[in-house]
């Protein structure tokens, strides 16, 4: 997992619940990196586990919810760092249906070594797609809080349901419904 997921996601814990609790999570964990990352290291999908498990056992939030929450967050540095990739786009559902032949190609030429989740397009409408979302990582609440975040940016909602084909979560089934 590339290092801008950790170093984004424990600026998102300082920000929300102080450097201690920062402290507190990495202590907490066995991590290989010892808590030290770098936006373009790669780390164990592990230890981004056992920091979200960790998270949730101090505060009580689900990992669900905290992946939502992260998602928001992480939303914003693509609007700061990559605003001429969000600005090729003029819709969310056009957006959305273009992760894994775009966004996700895009994403390769930065850090081609990542490990990405697929996003198969099943059933696409100018206000409705459907899609299978594959990953050996059940982060499908990220992507979830991503998609959120996409349709808040275009200043638009919809309903966004998400319903498990895999029991672990590493398969699970998108059904966007544009308002």
């Amino acid at each position: 997992m590339k290092g801008i997921v950790f170093t984004e996601f424990l600026e998102l814990v300082e920000d929300k619940f102080g450097l201690e609790m920062v402290d507190k999570i990495i202590s907490s964990s066995t991590l290989e990196s010892e808590g030290i990352y770098t936006a373009v290291g790669t780390y164990s999908f592990s230890e981004m586990l056992q920091l979200l498990e960790h998270l949730s056992k101090n505060t009580g939030i689900s990992i669900d919810n905290l992946l939502l929450v992260y998602a928001e967050h992480f939303f914003s540095v693509i609007e700061k760092s990559y605003p001429d990739l969000l600005a090729t786009y003029k819709d969310p559902i056009e957006m959305i249906s273009s992760i894994e032949n775009h966004i996700h190609v895009e994403v390769r030429k930065i850090y081609p070594d990542a490990e990405l989740p697929t996003f198969e397009v099943i059933e696409k409408t100018n206000d409705t797609l459907t899609m299978i979302y594959k990953s050996s990582r059940a982060m499908h609440h990220f992507g979830l809080g991503l998609m959120n975040k996409t349709f808040e940016h275009f200043n638009s909602t919809a309903t966004i349901d998400l319903e498990k084909i895999k029991e672990d979560g590493t398969e699970v089934r998108f059904v966007i419904h544009k308002n």
